[in-house]
């Protein structure tokens, strides 16, 4: 089993599981919670640019309980977890090996059990500063160009790799510059009967994240989701004066759902918030070629800081559980 924690490490741990496979006809992410919603872009950018491969995502209960027939010995399934131990992501590890998959565990828990009977065991970095807490994402969306350039080939993979190079430090210097932003947005709404929460491209599980784990899970915090290209097909009937809207905004190809969901917020004055890419300046670090895959790496970490404003000005730590960790369940 190979183990690496450095990105230009990547192209030999795939070269390494692809070499012996027949072929890569479909490649499957599977994870829990906020681990899932992390390969999603990774996702977002394979299901676009291939144009053999298929693949889906799967929160790890489901994949382990109805399993895709084609997890087989031509598929490749990339696990992850941040602490390596989550229950359902560590069975999943081994229902993909018992239906002949190989598997590629992400995590920062090396040694932990997502690592068991894995092919290959990718480490990503979790520290203190803002962009180390995109690293998770990053080195799977690089995962997936290595998997896509070694199958089938993958005419940006240059640009891809010079990108995720940039894009490190762009993290940390938008972070520097968020907080005011913040801070208005925490003292707004920190109190809010529920926050909307809305997005589209590779955002939109970054959306989901922010709703379900930053503002549910770790606020208890009332807030709904949903895709910007399904606004005007049910959720806009609740647009009105003074509710609560949340919207990242992406710089890329679908920037058009955006805007047009942010101008009917507007037009009925909600109280709406726009966390903006072009804002922290995205389309100047990386390619224009692959500029979709990098909104959520880069506002994955801008979104961050506003939940730990709100969790400030709470007194409720993200940290504090009323359940998990707690009961059995």
């Amino acid at each position: 089993m190979g183990q690496v924690t450095n990105n230009s490490e990547l192209k030999n741990i795939v070269g390494n599981i692809v070499k012996d496979m027949p072929s890569v006809q479909s490649v499957y992410f599977v994870g829990c919670g906020a681990s899932r919603s992390d390969l999603y872009p990774a996702f977002y950018f394979l299901n676009r640019e291939a144009k053999r491969i298929r693949t889906s995502i799967h929160t790890a209960r489901e994949f382990n309980l109805a399993t895709p027939t084609a997890v087989n010995e031509t598929a490749v399934v990339i696990t992850c977890s941040l602490s390596g131990n989550t229950p359902e992501t560590a069975e999943a590890t081994k229902t993909a090996k018992e239906h002949g998959a190989r598997v590629i565990a992400v995590t920062h828990g090396a040694g932990s059990d997502i690592t068991k009977g894995a092919d290959a065991v990718v480490i990503f970095d979790w520290s203190e500063n803002y962009s180390s807490k995109q690293d998770k994402m990053m080195k799977v969306i690089l995962l997936a160009a290595e998997i896509l350039n070694q199958s089938e080939g993958y005419e940006n993979y240059g640009k891809l790799y010079s990108s995720s190079e940039k894009i490190y430090p762009a993290i940390d210097e938008a972070v520097r510059h968020v907080g005011p932003e913040a801070e208005k947005f925490a003292r707004e709404y920190k109190d809010a009967p529920i926050v909307y929460v809305t997005s589209s491209g590779a955002m939109q599980e970054l959306a989901w994240s922010f709703s379900s784990c930053l503002m549910m899970e770790m606020q208890w915090i009332p807030a709904s989701t949903f895709n910007d290209g399904d606004f005007f097909h049910g959720p806009f009937e609740m647009v009105e004066k003074n509710v609560p809207y949340l919207l990242f905004m992406n710089d890329g190809s679908t920037r058009p759902m955006d805007a047009r969901a942010m101008t009917f917020m507007q037009r009925f004055d909600a109280l709406t918030t726009v966390v903006d890419a072009k804002d922290y300046g995205l389309a100047g670090i990386v390619e224009k070629e692959v500029l979709d895959y990098f909104n959520p790496v880069l506002l994955g970490a801008v979104i961050r800081v506003y939940a730990e404003h709100i969790a400030a000005l709470r007194s409720h730590p993200l940290t504090k559980r009323r359940y998990m960790w707690k009961l059995d369940y």
